[in-house]
């Protein structure tokens, strides 16, 4: 005789109220407790028996219950196109994610591949962010920032050459970055310059900027700039190194250090003597390139700390009136070393 299952019984979702009774407190004592509110005193032993209980219950604070207690969310986005976080480095973006949160805010990243301008600025607002840090690949139009603040984000801030009307703007120029490298390998008297531009979708933003950094750099000086399409795999770099000679180059800036060990291995295996015939440059100054022989030379990037870019959201979503400002994010300088 076959017998109907019996469904798993629902637990129910717990709440503020059973956290309270447990811990033997009012709901607003849950409250200050598991939001951290500093401007009410509690003991500590208060304080742990309300963690306690709230654990063993398995509660958690609703956020949009908050976010409308409070009026508005404390929630930081981080739209971009490409993981991890658009050009900014990953120890960079470490540190800033962590600042933020040090700041009790909830750092969201949304995958904004395909999303573009006021399209974009509307998908978030969606999420009535409170602040919007865009990282390069997702900006947003004036319109867009005006949609953003209209759905309640007191901070909008833009990265890149761009500057965007009403955004608050961090300056990431990377054409200084190119600029300072193909200038490195003038200086040491190459004349014939190519400049890696890597096949790679996600990196044309950055690359683009880069080589138009080159060119700017080149101007007047007698030298030439050459692109060169390269992928970041052995077999695009051994493909290029096979025709180097015949490209006529005694300089070459590959993008960043890991395109310039890879594009200099395969050079090595080609013959070419580097720098006798070829200078080599990176970008990003990586340990592993000190470690070569010859030692890659490079271009040191000097961001300023994450620290003090979750400062800046935090300022300007506690003072939102705030006119807009630009911040110079990075400095570059050229490293010589054997390879140049």
């Amino acid at each position: 005789m076959s017998q109907t299952p019996e469904l798993p019984v629902e637990r129910s979702v717990p709440t503020s109220a059973d956290v309270a009774r447990l811990a033997g407190v009012s709901r607003a004592t849950v409250s200050y407790v598991l939001n951290n509110t500093a401007s009410v005193r509690i003991s500590e032993a208060t304080r742990l028996r309300v963690r306690a209980a709230a654990e063993e219950l398995g509660y958690v604070p609703h956020a949009a219950a908050r976010s409308l207690r409070a009026g508005r969310t404390r929630t930081v986005l981080l739209p971009t196109a490409h993981l991890p976080l658009g050009p900014l480095p990953g120890p960079f973006s470490d540190e800033f994610q962590r600042a933020l949160r040090r700041l009790d805010y909830t750092v969201v990243q949304y995958g904004s591949l395909g999303l573009e301008g006021d399209e974009a600025a509307r998908a978030w607002a969606e999420l009535r962010p409170v602040a919007v840090v865009c990282l390069g690949d997702a900006e947003p139009t004036a319109h867009g920032v005006e949609v953003l603040k209209r759905s309640g984000a007191r901070a909008v801030v833009t990265l890149g050459p761009h500057i965007v009307e009403g955004a608050h703007a961090l300056v990431m120029d990377q054409r200084a970055v190119g600029g300072c490298a193909a200038a490195h390998l003038i200086r040491r008297g190459r004349r014939a310059v190519g400049v890696v531009v890597p096949e790679e979708a996600a990196l044309r933003p950055t690359a683009g900027a880069r080589l138009e950094g080159a060119f700017a750099a080149a101007d007047g000086t007698g030298a030439r700039i050459v692109p060169l399409t390269m992928a970041y795999e052995e077999e695009s770099a051994a493909v290029l190194a096979a025709r180097w000679r015949a490209l006529g180059l005694d300089g070459v800036y590959a993008y960043d250090d890991e395109y310039a060990m890879l594009l200099m291995r395969a050079l090595q295996d080609e013959g070419v003597d580097i720098p006798g015939e070829t200078a080599v440059i990176g970008a990003g100054d990586l340990l592993l390139g000190r470690l070569l022989r010859p030692r890659l030379s490079t271009v040191s990037i000097d961001l300023v700390s994450g620290r003090r870019l979750a400062e800046l959201v935090d300022r300007v979503v506690r003072e939102p009136a705030t006119r807009p400002e630009r911040h110079e994010l990075m400095a570059v300088g050229p490293v010589q070393r054997e390879s140049s």
